[in-house]
């Protein structure tokens, strides 16, 4: 929802435009999103953590994190995919992606 992509361009002070995925349409369409199960789910909500209110939906996918690095012609200079949330792209490699100019 824009409230949120709108707090944390905020809050980082981001000079850059942050792209939302509204239903991880995209993600799906890339292959990069699953489903939640009723198991799962019922566990998350008693945990609470309902990202129904986050999604505004009730489909119950996730997004495998994913980071593209992409230039202004659109061209993805570097990407990093990892299911472990915990592990994301160095920011070494953002900035080295940014400076080569072109994929590895």
């Amino acid at each position: 929802m824009e409230h949120f992509t709108s707090e944390l361009k905020s809050d980082a002070k981001a000079l850059f435009p942050i792209l939302t995925d509204l239903d991880n349409g995209y993600a799906l369409a890339l292959n990069l999103a699953v489903w939640i199960d009723d198991e799962k789910r019922a566990a998350m909500i008693e945990a609470g953590c309902d990202i129904s209110a986050f999604q505004a939906n009730d489909c119950w996918t996730l997004p495998i994190p994913a980071t593209f690095v992409v230039d202004a012609g659109g061209v993805i200079k570097e990407r990093f995919v990892d299911p472990d949330y915990r592990k994301r792209m160095p920011m070494e490699n953002i900035i080295a992606a940014l400076r080569r100019g072109g994929p590895r």
